[in-house]
């Protein structure tokens, strides 16, 4: 139901909320280890748009994402970042209702540490 036609205002997001949203959904995905460090440059410390292994740019109310992830070894490393591009796209969609150009993923390292065993 759409009775809100009448609202005045708007409604914006910040992007460490994107950023958030890309992040967990990402580490949400099997075979993902963890978040890496990603790009350093002094430009990405002082801009809000890149923590966590997660740049945003926005544009014209379209999102970019890169992420900088650790994936575990004994994963299929293309399908495992298809999965993440897939799933972080329809996130940002579902729960922000803004569009995605694109979600590139970059695979930074591959975690050899043995899994524990419960």
């Amino acid at each position: 139901m759409d009775e809100y036609a009448d609202t005045k205002g708007k409604t914006t997001i910040d992007p460490g909320v994107l950023i958030k949203i890309a992040k967990l959904t990402a580490l949400s995905v099997p075979g993902v280890s963890k978040m890496a460090p990603g790009i350093h440059s002094v430009d990405n410390l002082v801009k809000k748009n890149y923590a966590q292994g997660v740049r945003i740019e926005v544009e014209n109310n379209t999102v970019y994402a890169d992420l900088y992830l650790v994936l575990k070894n004994h994963v299929d490393l293309f399908k495992t970042g298809q999965t993440v591009q897939k799933k972080v796209s329809r996130a940002i969609t579902e729960m922000v209702g803004m569009d995605v150009g694109k979600i590139n993923v970059h695979i930074e390292d591959i975690d050899y540490s043995k899994e524990e065993t419960a």
